[in-house]
C-alpha cells in the first residue's frame, strides 16, 4: 500500500493514470507516434511526394488500430478473461491493416515509383512498429487498470476499517455508560445526595461525548480529565477507595498529543469493577501516563480481592477484547500491552507511538 501511494505521487505516473491528463496524454501519443514513424527507415529512397502520401496513409491507419486496440479489444475482450480471442483478433487487425496498406501502394510499386528493393523490408519493419506501439498501448491499459483496482481495494479497505472501529466504540460506550447508571442506582437507595452530584459529573460525561469523542484523535489532556472525572465519582460511591493519578507536569505537553478518544477508558473501568473489596477494606487504583521520547506510555494498576467474584462473567471481558481489537486496527503491530496480575494486584501497560 504505501508503495503504491509512493508510485502515484511521481509525475510520470500521474500523467499516465489521472484523468485531468486525459487529453495531454492522447497529444503525446499522437504526436510521439508521428515522430517514430517519421524517422525509421522503411521511407529511404521513396520519392518525397510518395513518401509524405506514405507517412501519413501509415500514421493514419496505426493510429486506427491503436485506437480500437485501447477502446474497444482491450476492454470488452482482455480484461473480461477472453485473452486468446483478443490476440487473434488483435493479429487479425493488424494483418488487415498492413495487408490494406499493401493494396494500396500496390499501383505506385508496379509503375515503379517505389523501389522494389526496400519493399519487402517496409512491410516487415512497419508490421514490428506497428505490434509494437499496439503492446504498448495495451500495457498502458493494464497499467491503468491495474491502478485503479489497487485505489478501489484500498479505499475498500479504509471504508471497512472506520467501520470497524466506529463498531467497536459504539460497543464500548454504551458499555461503559450502562456500568456507571448501574452504579448510580445503587448510591441512589444508599444515599440520594450523592446520587445527584454523580448524576450532574454524568451530565459532563455526556458532553464530552458528544462533542469531543465523535473525532477520530482527541486531546491527550481532555482525556485525562475525562478519566478524572470517572474516578472521582467513585470515590463518591465507594468510601474506602484510594486514587493515585500521576500524569506529566508541564500542560502544554499534554495539549500537543492527540489519541484516539476512549482509548484507555475500558482498562479505568475495568480496574473499578475488579478493584471491589467485599470485605469493606481499602482497595487502591493507580493511574500513570508518561512520555518517553516518543512514545506514550500508559499504566493502570488496581487491588485484586481474591473472594470477589463478577456476577456478570458473561459481559466481563466484552470491554478488553474490542479495545484489544481496536488498538490492533489503529496500531496494528506498533504499540505493546502487557498483563501482570498477581494474588492481590493487577496491572496493565500500555505503550503507544505518538
Amino acid at each position: 500500500m504505501k508503495a503504491n501511494l509512493e508510485l502515484k505521487n511521481t509525475n510520470l505516473l500521474q500523467f499516465i493514470i489521472d484523468d485531468r491528463y486525459r487529453i495531454l496524454r492522447h497529444v503525446v501519443f499522437l504526436v510521439a507516434s508521428l515522430v517514430v514513424i517519421s524517422y525509421s527507415n522503411w521511407q529511404v529512397g521513396y520519392p518525397e511526394p510518395l513518401k509524405y502520401y506514405r507517412l501519413f496513409c501509415v500514421y493514419g491507419v496505426l493510429i486506427t488500430i491503436c485506437y480500437i486496440n485501447m477502446y474497444f479489444l482491450v476492454p470488452v475482450f482482455f480484461f473480461r478473461g477472453r485473452h486468446l480471442l483478443y490476440l487473434v483478433l488483435l493479429s487479425l487487425l493488424v494483418f488487415l491493416s498492413l495487408t490494406f496498406m499493401a493494396t494500396l501502394f500496390h499501383a505506385h510499386l508496379i509503375s515503379g515509383e517505389i523501389p522494389q528493393v526496400g519493399n519487402y523490408r517496409g512491410f516487415f519493419e512497419g508490421f514490428f512498429i506497428t505490434v509494437s506501439i499496439v503492446l504498448i498501448t495495451t500495457m498502458i491499459k493494464l497499467f491503468q487498470r491495474w491502478t485503479k483496482d489497487n485505489d478501489r481495494i484500498a479505499e475498500l479497505k479504509n471504508i471497512t476499517l472506520r467501520m470497524e472501529l466506529n463498531e467497536l466504540r459504539n460497543q464500548i460506550n454504551p458499555h461503559f455508560f450502562f456500568n456507571m447508571l448501574n452504579g448510580i442506582k445503587a448510591l441512589i437507595r444508599t444515599d440520594p445526595e450523592k446520587a445527584n452530584l454523580v448524576i450532574m459529573k454524568l451530565s459532563e460525561f455526556l458532553r464530552y461525548q458528544i462533542y469531543e469523542n465523535n473525532e477520530a484523535q482527541t486531546l491527550l489532556s481532555s482525556e485525562i480529565i475525562f478519566l478524572s472525572n470517572f474516578l472521582d465519582l467513585e470515590m463518591l460511591r465507594r468510601d474506602h477507595l484510594v486514587i493515585d493519578v500521576s500524569v506529566p507536569d508541564t500542560s502544554g505537553i499534554l495539549n500537543g498529543i492527540f489519541i484516539p478518544p476512549n482509548l484507555f477508558t475500558t482498562f479505568v473501568e475495568n480496574a473499578v469493577k475488579h478493584s471491589v473489596n467485599i470485605s469493606g477494606g481499602q482497595s487502591h487504583i493507580g493511574i500513570k501516563i508518561a512520555l518517553f521520547g516518543n512514545q506514550l506510555h500508559f499504566s493502570c494498576t488496581n487491588s485484586i480481592d481474591p473472594n470477589f467474584i463478577l456476577t456478570d462473567q458473561k459481559n466481563s471481558g466484552l470491554g478488553l477484547s474490542n479495545i484489544k481489537r481496536r488498538l490492533e486496527l489503529l496500531y496494528h503491530e506498533n504499540y505493546s500491552m502487557t498483563v501482570n496480575s498477581t494474588e492481590n494486584q493487577f496491572t496493565i501497560t500500555l505503550i503507544l507511538p505518538l
